[in-house]
């Protein structure tokens, strides 16, 4: 069966300059995620970091911008 979520994303609100975190969880522990913007696919470096622990997926989105909305 496929991975669903267990608790969806959120609106975050954050200030331009300041990490926002974007947090999920799913009903399998360390299913595969991919996070998109639309229909870009973000991968990690500077601007994105993802982290995994079980079930829980994170996004963190560095040195915010408005393009980050």
């Amino acid at each position: 069966l496929p991975a669903l979520f267990k608790q969806e994303l959120q609106n975050t609100e954050a200030e331009e300059g300041a990490t926002a975190i974007l947090r999920c969880e799913l009903t399998k522990p360390k299913a595969p995620v991919e996070w998109r913007k639309g229909d870009t696919t973000l991968y990690p470096g500077l601007k994105y970091e993802m982290k995994q622990q079980g079930s829980t997926a994170e996004l963190f989105i560095n040195d915010l911008e408005l393009d980050d909305s």
